[in-house]
C-alpha cells in the first residue's frame, strides 16, 4: 500500500525569487517507492484550459525548492508548461529520516516518483513529460533518463557527476587507490563515531566565514548560498550541510553506465567558466560515443558563464530559457 506521510508545509511565499503573477502556485505532495513523502511546489500557467506538457525540476545538490529549482519551474510555467520543483528525500520540506542523508538510488527514485505524480494529473498530458536537473541533480536527472522511458526529454544545467567527485575528488585530483582508501578510512571511522554518539555529524554547508584564499568556485558558492541572493533556512548548503557519511554510496557507485542507451532527448547546458564544465563535456562525449541515439543529444556551452550563474542567471540572464523551451517543445510533441 502506498501511504503518504503527513508533512507540515509552509504556505507563505518564502522563495529567493519573486512570485510571478502569470502562474498559479500551490503545494503538493507525492510518495516514492521507498515510502518517503516528497514536498513540491507546483506552477501552472494562468487560465490554462487544456492538458499541458509537464516538467519535474530538482537541484542543486544540497539546495531546496525555494532556490534554483523553483525559479526554473516557475519560468517554465510562464512558458506554458505545468512544472513542479521538489525537495529530495531527507531534505527541505520532504519526509524521510535521518535528515540530510541521500543515496543515488533514492535520488533517482525521487525523480521517478515525480514523474509518477505528473503522469496522473488530470491537466497533464502523460505523453509529454520532461525533467530538469541542476548541479548534482543534473547528474541524477541524466541517470533517471537511463531508466525511465516515460521521460521524453531531459535537461541538465551546470551538471555535477557526484559519483565522480566522490570517487576521484575535484578535477580528478584524488583519482588513485591510496586517496580512495584514505577516504574510506575517514568515512567509516565517522560511521563508528556516529553510532556511538547516537547522532549523525554534519559536514557543514558552504564555508563561512569565507577564507581570502578560497578557490574561485567556493567564492561563487558563497555568493549564492550565504548572501540574500540565494540564502534559505531550509537549504543544506546555506546551513549545516549533508551528513558526513552521506557520500558512502556515491564512493561505491558510478553514474551514467547506460547513458549510451538513452533513446529520449537530452540537452546538457554548462557555462565555459564553470569549474564543473569538464563533467558535462565528458558525460556528453561518453553518452554519444558509439551510440545509436546521438541525434537527439546536445551539449550547449554558454560563454562567460560560471557554475552558479546557471542557478539564477548570475545577474546577466545566463540561463538560456529560450533554448530550454525550444528543446522541450521539439521533443515533447
Amino acid at each position: 500500500m502506498i501511504k503518504a506521510e503527513e508533512l507540515i508545509l509552509t504556505q507563505k511565499w518564502d522563495k529567493v525569487f519573486p512570485k510571478s503573477e502569470a502562474v498559479v502556485h500551490s503545494k503538493v505532495t507525492f510518495v516514492n517507492h521507498f515510502g518517503i513523502t516528497l514536498a513540491a511546489d507546483m506552477y501552472v500557467p494562468k487560465n490554462a484550459n487544456r492538458k499541458l506538457p509537464a516538467i519535474a525540476v530538482s537541484g542543486p545538490f544540497g539546495a531546496c525548492k525555494e532556490q534554483s529549482s523553483g525559479l526554473y519551474a516557475q519560468e517554465m510555467a510562464k512558458r506554458g508548461f505545468l512544472a513542479i520543483a521538489f525537495d529530495p528525500s531527507f531534505t527541505g520540506e520532504s519526509g524521510g529520516y535521518p535528515r540530510a542523508m541521500h543515496s543515488p538510488d533514492i535520488d533517482v527514485e525521487d525523480f521517478q516518483a515525480a514523474v509518477d505524480f505528473l503522469c496522473v494529473q488530470k491537466n497533464v498530458d502523460p505523453e509529454r513529460i520532461g525533467i530538469i536537473g541542476i548541479c548534482g541533480w543534473g547528474g541524477m536527472a541524466l541517470q533517471t533518463a537511463c531508466v525511465d522511458t516515460r521521460i521524453k526529454a531531459t535537461v541538465t544545467s551546470t551538471m555535477y557527476d557526484m559519483s565522480r567527485v566522490a570517487g576521484n575528488g575535484y578535477f580528478d585530483a584524488a583519482d588513485n587507490e591510496e586517496a580512495r582508501h584514505q577516504m574510506r578510512l575517514a568515512v567509516n571511522a565517522q560511521r563508528t563515531r556516529d553510532y556511538l554518539s547516537g547522532d549523525y555529524a554534519r559536514q557543514g554547508g558552504v564555508v563561512d566565514p569565507l577564507p581570502e584564499d578560497a578557490p574561485y568556485f567556493v567564492k561563487d558558492y558563497y555568493d549564492y548560498y550565504k548572501t540574500p541572493r540565494g540564502y534559505h533556512p531550509r537549504s543544506l548548503n546555506s546551513n549545516d550541510g549533508w551528513t558526513v557519511n552521506t557520500n558512502t554510496s556515491l564512493m561505491n557507485t558510478r553514474l551514467f553506465t547506460y547513458s549510451k542507451e538513452i533513446r529520449s532527448a537530452v540537452l546538457m547546458i554548462h557555462g565555459d567558466k564553470a569549474h564543473s564544465c569538464y563533467m558535462s563535456r565528458d558525460a556528453y562525449a561518453d553518452m554519444v560515443k558509439d551510440s545509436k541515439y546521438a541525434d537527439n543529444k546536445e551539449l550547449y556551452i554558454i560563454p562567460g558563464a560560471s557554475h552558479t550563474d546557471l542557478y539564477d542567471g548570475g545577474g546577466k540572464n545566463a540561463i538560456p530559457f529560450d533554448k530550454i523551451e525550444s528543446f522541450f517543445e521539439t521533443y515533447m510533441k
